[in-house]
């Protein structure tokens, strides 16, 4: 059974939740504010809600300094530093999942794949053209109907992304299908998309349009 951790309070919000909702810090060399998304650094640790905008807040307001009970140094850029180690960590998720098999690259086999396969999510570039988009949106409401509306849908990763992630050229449209590391890979976008702002928003592909909803992240660098 996996370890429970006890509810820690957000020192923006002064809530207490699960740990898996927010981010945990630590105070390196200098009192510099390090970011343990792993929660395995050692040393007393102060949390915050795990979204950009809460970690912005706790950096002007100095709330880390109040927390830690000492003068501490918070980057300007710790919220966007942050967006783009969890981006880091989801491409690292997709490599995952690729190599356990997961992933089906492709339009033709992609369109194949949500006819015969598992399919659990699509993956488009975010340069993917509309047509494709609609065309596969089209191929995946044959099966599902009316749950199309709640398929996930991921967008937010570049083609040099997916290159990088899946180790091969040109990757526009690509299909997870149920198995190791799909659960990893799609808690990984959630917590992502979390952090951006972007999670309570359509993800799926039922806008009324038959072509996926486009999801920019909020607060993250351009890549």
């Amino acid at each position: 059974m996996p370890r429970h951790e006890p509810e820690r309070t957000c020192i923006v919000t002064r809530e207490a939740q699960s740990p898996a909702g927010l981010i945990r810090f630590v105070l390196g060399p200098d009192n510099q504010v390090v970011p343990d998304l792993r929660h395995k650094l050692p040393g007393r640790g102060v949390w915050v809600t795990a979204r950009y905008d809460k970690v912005e807040e706790a950096a002007k307001r100095r709330l880390f300094s109040r927390a830690f009970k000492t003068e501490t140094k918070a980057s300007e850029t710790l919220a966007a530093d942050i967006g783009n180690l969890l981006r880091e960590d989801l491409r690292q998720g997709l490599s995952l999942a690729n190599k356990a098999g997961s992933v089906i690259t492709g339009f033709f086999k992609v369109e194949s794949a949500i006819t015969d396969k598992p399919v659990v999510a699509l993956i488009h570039a975010a340069e993917a053209a509309e047509d494709g988009r609609r065309k596969l949106a089209n191929q995946l409401r044959k099966r599902l109907g009316e749950a199309i509306s709640s398929f996930p849908v991921i967008q937010e990763l570049s083609n040099d992304e997916l290159d990088l992630a899946l180790g091969r050229s040109h990757v526009i449209h690509a299909a997870l299908v149920a198995g190791a590391g799909s659960d990893g890979f799609l808690n990984r976008w959630h917590r992502y998309r979390t952090f951006c702002g972007t999670d309570a928003d359509q993800t799926g592909l039922g806008n009324g349009t038959g072509e996926p909803t486009t999801m920019k992240p909020a607060g993250t660098e351009a890549e």
